[in-house]
């Protein structure tokens, strides 16, 4: 049933123990016969070898359990930032969001991104406080921290009972009980240990006034002097966690199973289902008007598709969210967004890396199918009668790029198909040929990330290719207003070739682009060349005169010239414009360009310095800066060729704590010193 199904998704910065958190909820609920270990390489929710090797999560993962007669489906999502596209897509799927945060590092930067990213979706949110068994674990450091962070402020519904190696229990505020825990992970109720009863009750009382001022009416109450009964409070807290206006704060240990049992009650009763989560809002694809679903089985089936995977046994997977309606084990929907019908034979639940087939799904379920033709992430699926689009998650600007050699010659087109399916799979990934420089390039999160890719590529398709760095765009333009003649004449036996013209060449502002204005009069051109001699410019502009790089921003008038009643032909005049257009570029001050980006840099105060000290060796130039929270906000305009090996410089300087998007923003000349040696290198490449 609908209302006893759960959606988590486990979010927050790498390494703060989401998977392990995943994994020992599943064995507690008697799904998993034996733990196992993110340090062994050998948990259900991370089984891709290019998880294991690294022991950090690069995929979303799916799971189910049953507890207190609630299903409850897990998503585990990456908290590095090299797959964090991934996070953004699967979230979609969830009704609330766990953030697990480790009780040692507190807030990180990957944190926050996760804390937003449950706010841009509206989903509700709660925290759960990890690792406090380890040393230097400090609960009440950690919990300011998030509660100078995030809005609306968390509440504590737990406390520990004891720190570091010493922790063993948590105090539950709501049933003002105790829980202590043996080594092998077994709860038993206690009393509140005597040093604690104070902070408890303190504690209590926090939590009973946050819970009233979710409700009108327990507010009134509770101004009068009344106190809310027990049930009351788990109603309003339920309430309060759906409409966000709470943010429950939980505490344990994953790898010493502290506290994982009482989460999962709480999951199970306060956690919102499909049905508190309401209506889904889409567009008819026709008419552009607004269109909701509600999650009954009973309602016009509708889905979205968040993921696609690549399985060696079923082939390309299609993951779904059942958002209304309900779906037999095989049937036909139609794709929205591809206007296309597809047929499915089979319809299968996720369980880690396995796919169990199962005869049916309603509302909330979340459910995959092989081998559509059309399907891709993002794509809404539904009843052809009753259509509906949702809306799909924009995937992020890549921030490394590098082109892509086979190891093999002849290899090309076998690389590109399989990074296309790679691509289909990992929708922070983004594949182009660039004809200018004729290179395969992928781009990507950062440097792990593409290497992953490589790994994957490798492995899935028997495919081996080298990295290098993306040759840089630079263009050529003009400095100074010129006036040339371009002629060309040549005599063969028969007919000669004869094209005559005079243009002006002047600069354009940068962004300008290219501009051809025809000032001929009196018929010195006529009209069927004028086109040839635009086209001669415009070939020709493509390999410039300083080092073969597109030329950018000028003006070409041409204003006389002559011609021959026999000789002259389109082709005569092509090459005089081409002739014209090199001529005046050599005398009309040519300089080299280089693409600008804009780049947004956040990182905590602390490390301002030295990323400033980095952008001023880098050639930047700094736009601004705001605070955010903690952190620091930079924008500044930085050289692409300055910026290319970013990331893990950044990732060095910050421990890890930094982050940034970039995106281009304009061309800008060269300093005369670094020019010559780009110059110097083109011509030697083109010999």
């Amino acid at each position: 049933m609908t209302e006893n199904l759960r959606n988590i998704a486990l979010v927050g910065h790498g390494g703060s123990g989401k998977t392990s958190l995943a994994e020992i909820m599943l064995f507690t609920a008697g799904v998993l016969s034996r733990l196992g270990r993110m340090e062994d390489g050998n948990t259900a929710m991370d089984f891709e070898p290019e998880e294991l090797k690294r022991r950090s999560s690069m995929s979303s993962a799916f799971h189910q359990y049953h507890w207190t007669k609630k299903v409850v489906n897990i998503i585990d999502t990456p908290g590095d930032q090299n797959f964090f596209a991934d996070t953004r897509n699967c979230i979609l799927a969830a009704d609330a969001a766990l953030l697990v945060i480790d009780a040692v590092d507190g807030v990180k930067v990957q944190t926050e991104l996760a804390w937003d990213l449950a706010s841009e979706f509206h989903l509700p949110c709660a925290i759960f406080i990890n690792k406090l068994d380890r040393e230097r674990a400090d609960f009440s450091r950690v919990f300011e921290g998030i509660s100078d962070a995030f809005s609306p402020k968390p509440i504590l519904l737990q406390l520990p009972i004891g720190s570091e190696a010493r922790f063993n229990g948590v105090v539950d505020l709501v049933l003002m009980k105790a829980f202590s825990y043996d080594p092998e992970g077994k709860s038993k109720e206690t009393p509140i240990p005597e040093t604690m009863k104070d902070q408890a009750e303190k504690a209590r009382e926090s939590l009973i006034e946050a819970i009233a001022e979710a409700d009108d009416a327990l507010l009134e109450r509770y101004l009068e002097g009344e106190v809310p009964t027990d049930e009351e409070i788990r109603t309003a807290l339920k309430k309060g966690l759906a409409s966000r206006v709470i943010v429950p704060v939980f505490c344990g240990s994953a790898t010493k199973r502290i506290g994982i049992d009482r989460l999962m009650d709480i999951i199970s009763e306060y956690f919102p289902s499909p049905i508190d989560r309401g209506a889904w809002t889409g567009i008819h694809p026709d008419s552009k008007e607004t269109v909701q679903r509600i999650p009954d089985p009973e309602a016009p089936f509708s889905g979205l598709v968040f993921k696609t995977v690549t399985d060696p046994y079923y082939g390309r997977l299609s993951i779904f969210r059942v958002v209304s309606g309900a779906i037999g084990g095989d049937g036909t929907f139609f794709n929205v967004n591809k206007r296309a019908k597809e047929r499915y034979t089979q319809l299968l639940q996720l369980a880690g890396r396995e796919q169990k087939p199962i005869t049916g799904a309603g509302p909330g379920a979340i459910v995959a199918v092989a081998k559509l033709k059309e399907t891709g992430t993002g794509d809404t699926l539904c009843n052809e009668a009753q259509k509906i689009q949702y809306p799909s998650v924009e995937p992020p600007t890549p921030l490394t790029s590098f082109a892509v050699k086979p190891k093999s010659t002849g290899d090309e087109d076998k690389v590109y198909s399989s990074l296309v399916r790679i691509t289909e799979e990992d929708v922070g990934l983004q594949l182009t040929r660039n004809s200018e420089t004729k290179e395969i390039l992928i781009s990507g999160a950062g440097q792990v990330h593409i290497e992953a890719t490589v790994e994957k590529l490798k492995r899935k398709f028997g495919v081996e290719v080298v990295l290098e760095l993306p040759k840089i765009p630079y263009r050529e333009t003009i400095k100074k207003k010129i006036r040339v003649q371009g002629r060309h004449k040549k005599q063969t036996g028969g007919h000669g070739q004869f094209g005559d013209c005079w243009i002006q060449l002047e600069p354009l502002p940068r962004g300008g682009g290219f501009e051809f204005v025809d000032a001929i009069v009196g018929g010195s051109i006529p009209r069927q060349y004028i086109p040839a001699v635009e086209k001669g410019i415009v070939e020709s502009r493509q390999r410039g005169v300083l080092a073969g790089f597109p030329c950018i921003d000028f003006r070409v008038t041409l204003d006389d010239g002559s011609y021959h009643a026999v000789d002259s032909s389109e082709m005569a005049f092509k090459i005089a414009g081409s002739l014209a257009f090199r001529k005046a570029a050599e005398q009309a001050q040519p300089v080299l360009l280089e693409p600008i980006m804009e780049v947004t840099i956040i990182a905590p105060d602390e490390y301002m310095g030295d990323i400033m000290g980095n952008l001023n060796s880098r050639r930047g130039r700094v736009l601004g800066m705001d605070s955010k929270g903690k952190h620091q906000v930079i924008r500044a305009h930085v050289p692409m060729a300055e910026f290319q090996t970013y990331a893990p410089d950044l990732n060095s300087m910050t421990g890890g704590r930094g982050t940034y998007t970039m995106k281009f923003s304009h061309y800008d000349e060269i300093p005369a010193q670094l020019a010559q040696k780009i110059v110097e290198k083109a011509k030697k490449e083109a010999e």
